[in-house]
């Protein structure tokens, strides 16, 4: 199979009011949709159960989405039975067929791309950019992971040796407990669940819960891009019953989860135990938490480093493994950088989603809350520039929130709060600042803006960073790019969106033949 080398998605300019106009067209066609009722679906049978839930948007706090029906322990036991039974058949796949399915799949995203966008815009509170940036990032997974199974299915160089036929080839694990996070509600979804159909395995997918959507989107999806009944089984639910029964059962292949550094920790020790009947250690691709640091040193820009860490801040509200949560800044410019950030922050407005407000709401009312508590916190821990209350009214709103003079050790500096909150850090010189830099239990993301070369290379060699970025901002990782993932607590480092990313989903099988001479 040819194809034409990957390249990014495009954006859509929503400063263009063409543009702007027909995102809130399809909003509104989206809003004459919402309260449906959608059941679990596993091999190609939906099921109802006797509870639902809601999916709420966060803008108002009230308007539901849709309801979904909860799964059970007894569900749970099922779809993977099922999408075992399944595997034995799509192990043996072709992948081409299977990379052709995702390019499918990435046609009709492209189709949907403003629908998609506003369910995301609904259902997650994102403004119009980062919700369609969202689903640009999922069309570029999709296109890239299906060209580098083509990759993958080639044959595979060896050394030769004589007197045998060597072959060594990749093939898949099994049944893949795919459980992603509501910050990236579709992208992440649709990355993790498309690299493991294409490498051939099979999945158990348990959207969050506070995102159910996007993964019932998804789910439509491959079933119009081709995927045969079982390969993706739908399997909403909590993460206390479904998820922790997903990652238990024996049949359970390996696990990829995104999410907090909490639950992370929790999974690998589940995964670790091996349950009666299992044959295979289970295989863990964990994206966990950040806590994430700008370095701003003495030689930058000044205006640039403000921005880029003011965007990489409050971007989504915040609600990034990479954002920006520490500026650490240089004490010869502190004062006139902590001046331009207020300045910036001043000017951000906080509103609904739908209404394209720069900043909107978070995730949901228990968010808002633990977020506050770590506002109040920082007015204890140093000194509030800008923010620091909740917004007053419905919805669950919260100010974009400054605190300076912060100790490199304060709790607003070390403990992730996945929210609209940046602590800023004096630091004494570059070689301090490196070392806060470094402070952390996380290695995610972080950035430096510097002129000077020297200072450059130090950060090139010292932080311990997974995705490490210079005189930009520490988010916005791009597919193929920017290939994503952290060190110690942050994760698996597993690099999405990079051409190793697939062997996490994959095994090498080595067969050699004696060459019998006639």
């Amino acid at each position: 199979m040819k194809v034409k080398p990957f390249r990014n998605e495009s954006y859509i300019d929503f400063s263009k009011p063409a543009n702007a106009a027909a995102q809130k067209q399809a909003i509104a066609d989206v809003r004459k949709k919402l309260g449906k009722t959608f059941e679990i679906i596993i091999s190609g049978k939906k099921i109802k159960t006797e509870k639902t839930f809601n999916s709420l948007n966060p803008s108002d706090g009230k308007e539901v989405i849709a309801t979904f029906y909860k799964g059970t322990a007894d569900l749970v036991n099922k779809a993977v039975e099922a999408a075992y039974k399944t595997f034995q058949k799509w192990q043996y796949s072709n992948p081409e067929e299977r990379a052709q399915i995702l390019f499918k799949a990435a046609e009709i995203t492209r189709r949907r791309r403003l629908e998609i966008n506003a369910y995301m815009i609904l259902e997650a509170g994102k403004n119009f950019a980062e919700a369609d940036a969202d689903t640009a990032e999922a069309i570029d997974f999709m296109e890239f992971y299906g060209r580098e199974m083509l990759r993958y299915a080639q044959k595979q160089p060896i050394t030769p040796f004589k007197g045998e036929k060597n072959e060594l080839v990749y093939i898949p694990l099994g049944v893949a407990a795919v459980i992603p996070p509501w910050n990236f509600p579709f992208a992440i979804l649709a990355g993790m669940s498309s690299a493991a159909i294409v490498t051939g395995n099979t999945v158990v997918l348990k959207p969050s819960s506070d995102t159910p959507m996007m993964g019932r989107l998804y789910f439509e999806i491959m079933k119009e891009a081709g995927l045969p009944d079982g390969v993706l089984n739908f399997l909403p639910g909590s993460g206390a019953e479904v998820g922790d029964t997903l990652v238990a059962h024996p049949l359970t292949r390996f696990v990829s989860f995104t999410g907090s550094m909490e639950v992370g920790i929790h999974i690998n020790e589940l995964a670790a135990k091996v349950q009666p009947g299992q044959i295979w250690l289970k295989r863990v691709v964990a994206e966990m938490g950040g806590k994430d640091s700008i370095i701003v040193d003495s030689e930058c820009d000044l205006e640039d480093a403000a921005s880029g860490v003011v965007a990489a801040a409050f971007g989504f509200q915040g609600q990034k493994c990479s954002a920006c949560s520490r500026a650490i800044v240089d004490k010869s410019v502190y004062k006139e950088f902590v001046a331009k950030v207020k300045e910036k922050v001043a000017k951000i407005q906080v509103g609904p989603a739908e209404e394209n407000f720069q900043v909107g709401p978070v995730i949901n009312n228990s968010a808002q809350n633990g977020i506050f508590e770590y506002m109040e916190i920082g007015k204890k821990e140093g000194k509030l520039l800008i923010g620091g209350n909740k917004v007053d009214r419905d919805g669950s709103y919260l100010e974009p929130t400054v605190f300076y003079d912060i100790d490199p050790m304060a709790r607003i500096s070390q403990e992730e709060i996945f929210g609209p909150v940046l602590a800023i850090i004096k630091s004494k010189n570059f070689d301090e600042s490196v070392k806060i830099a470094n402070n952390t239990k996380f290695g995610l993301t972080g950035a430096v803006y510097s002129l000077n070369k020297e200072k450059i290379a130090k950060a090139r060699k010292e932080l311990l960073i997974g995705n490490l970025y210079f005189n930009r901002k520490c988010t916005g990782a791009m597919v193929g790019a920017h290939p994503f993932g952290g060190f110690n607590m942050s994760g698996t480092d597993s690099k999405a969106g990079g051409r190793d990313y697939l062997l996490l989903f994959l095994q090498a099988k080595m067969m050699s033949e004696k060459i019998i001479k006639k």
